[in-house]
């Protein structure tokens, strides 16, 4: 099977391409971050062509709360007119979401307004090409899918106050099928220590084992997908958060990763039916340190029944 590549015409919509289904989609996710002062940001937008929807936009999140409703920017808005005389190469969404790209494949000047809020003034610059999702049996199904780390620089203006960005985050683009349920819990998993130096890990909870779906180990420069691998967690008995990771993996050189982090803040994000607790994490990886997320993906009421059970046992529970 030829592997998938990212082209420059993938840069902007595929209307056409994935039809007139109403679950058809694209997304745009771009994640950036300030370690020092443990904070994390994304701006993420979904579009729904056939029912003309533009949702998503910014949040920024530290480590003084975790509720959307209490971190420093929260703004996920619902069902917006989709604009038909703009194309996502060149955008200002209604979301606040603005790209323009400057390098096909590579380079996006990204902005956000919100008035006093948050106004953004970034821009990400790919230290690798996107990588293609290999894995069809994936928490993100038949959809197209790339990852790519870049380095993200420029800056914030919270609430007021000018904030500096630099650092190797990570995006994502999709378009295919995406409805609004999700049908396992999931791990997206990504760290960086530098622009040669980084992984993503994507796994998928299966008999008690959170297993390596697919991914990639960036080590001096040398992306290579993952063969197998396996996250392991500890979880605060009171709230369920992640408290401690362990990423151990091999890719298919043989290469081995291994990745221990600690959540430095986190977000609590509903998504559609699923729950996703994202930390920024500050990891260990082979000795190095870096930098980067764990989104800790259940769907509802798993989370729901997890955490009765644990209650009721009066012990945490495994995942």
């Amino acid at each position: 099977m030829s592997r998938a590549i990212f082209t420059p015409r993938d840069d902007s919509f595929h209307f056409e391409e994935i039809g007139a289904d109403w679950w058809a989609t694209e997304t745009a996710w771009f994640s950036f971050h300030h370690p020092e002062r443990r904070l994390g940001g994304w701006f993420y937008t979904l579009i729904r062509p056939t029912i003309g929807t533009v949702s998503g936009g910014a949040w920024v999140w530290d480590a003084h709360a975790h509720l959307p409703w209490e971190v420093p920017y929260c703004a996920n808005y619902t069902a917006l007119q989709l604009p038909r005389d703009q194309n996502l190469d060149n955008c200002q969404l209604p979301n606040g979401v603005s790209i323009r790209v400057l390098e096909p494949s590579l380079g996006y000047a990204l902005r956000y307004a919100d008035g006093e809020r948050l106004q953004a003034n970034l821009e990400f610059h790919g230290v690798m090409p996107p990588e293609p999702l290999t894995a069809v049996g994936s928490t993100f199904g038949n959809a197209h899918h790339f990852d790519q780390f870049g380095r993200v620089t420029g800056e914030i203006v919270l609430h007021g106050e000018r904030i500096l960005i630099d650092c190797i985050g990570m995006r994502d683009r999709t378009w295919g099928r995406r409805p609004e349920d999700r049908p396992r819990q999931a791990a997206y998993v990504t760290g960086a220590a530098d622009a040669a130096n980084g992984f993503l890990a994507v796994t998928s909870v299966k008999d008690a084992r959170d297993a390596v779906a697919y991914g990639f180990l960036r080590r001096d420069g040398c992306t290579v997908s993952l063969a197998d691998g396996e996250r392991r967690v500890e979880r605060d008995p009171n709230t369920g958060w992640v408290t401690r990771i362990l990423i151990s993996a091999r890719d298919q050189q043989g290469r081995e990763l291994r990745a221990e982090g600690v959540p430095v803040s986190r977000i609590i994000l509903n998504r559609h039916t699923f729950i996703d607790i994202n930390s920024l994490i500050r990891w260990d990886l082979n000795g190095v340190e870096a930098w980067g997320e764990d989104q800790d993906m259940w769907p509802v009421h798993r989370w729901t029944r997890f955490r009765r059970e644990a209650r009721a046992a009066g012990s945490p529970v495994t995942n």
